[in-house]
């Protein structure tokens, strides 16, 4: 029993449903309160250095498994299929 480890319940900072997690194996990502986005992160989606400051006050917020899921197709998303004409040999 002592090897186990204490599940907890929070919320997923990507997709905002609750979920139980075991805070040492979780997937977590930094977020700077202030801003809501992770440090060195514009609004717009571009990466800056972030400020000392910005990283001071940063927390790590966890994140589910189903949004981790939705992160690795984005990342690889399959390749696309399309499809091919048929020719009917001798109807041209």
């Amino acid at each position: 029993m002592a090897d186990e480890q204490m599940t907890t319940i929070g919320r997923c900072y990507g997709c905002k449903r609750t979920f139980s997690f075991i805070p040492g194996s979780v997937t977590t990502v930094t977020i700077d309160p202030e801003t809501g986005l992770p440090p060195g992160m514009t609004v717009l989606g571009t990466t800056r250095e972030p400020t000392p400051e910005a990283t001071a006050r940063s927390v790590k917020e966890p994140i589910c498994p189903d949004c981790l899921n939705k992160a690795k197709q984005f990342m690889h998303p399959p390749a696309p299929q399309f499809e091919t004409w048929q020719s009917n040999p001798g109807t041209d």
